[in-house]
């Protein structure tokens, strides 16, 4: 019988990190076989004009019926690993195994608190000199409930 290989575990700290940027470094470290595990998911940033950018999330949310589906995630975790599902083939059986190996956490759960964690410098907001919000400031326009986590 085989031995399976456990695959190496990533900690990514999503704080200050542009969303789309983030998401393609981790989609790729998924389809190569790692497991990914984003922290701090609230504190992800967009690039732009929040309120333009509010505005374009809420006519995306009309679409569909809330029995029916689409359904469209408003919690900042949620939001984080759908955009990761938007960048790997998740139809197909590797894209699948691949999303299957994604976590996403709001903060940093006690279990995962003294262990060290990557920053991607690429998707820095760092460097960023226009208009900029977070993904937690984002979900609360868009209808989400921080008090019920």
């Amino acid at each position: 019988m085989q031995a399976t290989k456990k695959a190496p575990v990533t900690l990514v700290n999503a704080e200050g990190l542009i969303v789309g940027r983030m998401c393609s470094k981790v989609a790729k470290r998924l389809l190569n076989g790692e497991e990914v595990i984003i922290l701090n998911a609230e504190k992800a940033v967009f690039s732009g004009k929040k309120k333009s950018k509010v505005a374009e999330a809420h006519v995306f949310l009309e679409v569909g019926a809330p029995e029916r589906g689409p359904f469209h995630y408003r919690r900042p975790d949620r939001f984080l690993r759908k955009a990761v599902r938007g960048m790997v083939p998740y139809k197909q059986p590797k894209g699948k195994n691949a999303y299957k190996r994604l976590k996403v956490f709001m903060g940093i759960p006690l279990e995962l608190k003294d262990q060290e964690m990557i920053t991607f410098k690429e998707a820095s907001s760092a460097n960023l000199k226009g208009p900029h919000f977070t993904l937690g400031e984002m979900a609360k326009e868009i209808g989400w409930n921080d008090r019920m986590k």
